[in-house]
């Protein structure tokens, strides 16, 4: 498996990115080709109670690293990378590599 992990900062509106990033970013990366998996985290406080770091955490999973390359270099994956400014105010990381269970 191939992964693609992205870390949405904290963004200025929080319910504005929800919104715009369930009803217009989800289906974007819904669209990309060879997508086997897609998962959301939204964190939480932790045990101190304090603030988490990162607004959203999503995961994409691909068959391998040729699968992702050929995802994010169609003309889905152009459209997704693309709309990521349209609502993170707070910045993104975005992470990929190879992805196994312990």
């Amino acid at each position: 498996m191939y992964q693609l992990t992205v870390l949405y900062h904290q963004p200025d509106d929080p319910a504005a990115f929800d919104d715009y990033y369930d009803r217009t970013h989800v289906p974007l990366a819904r669209a990309l080709p060879g997508l086997q998996r897609f998962t959301v985290s939204r964190p939480q406080p932790g045990p101190d109670g304090a603030a988490p770091q990162y607004h959203l955490v999503a995961t994409l999973e691909f068959a391998d690293q040729a699968a992702f390359g050929s995802a994010m270099g169609g003309a889905e994956g152009q459209a997704a990378v693309a709309d990521v400014p349209n609502f993170a105010t707070g910045g993104a990381t975005m992470l990929t590599g190879p992805s196994q269970t312990p």
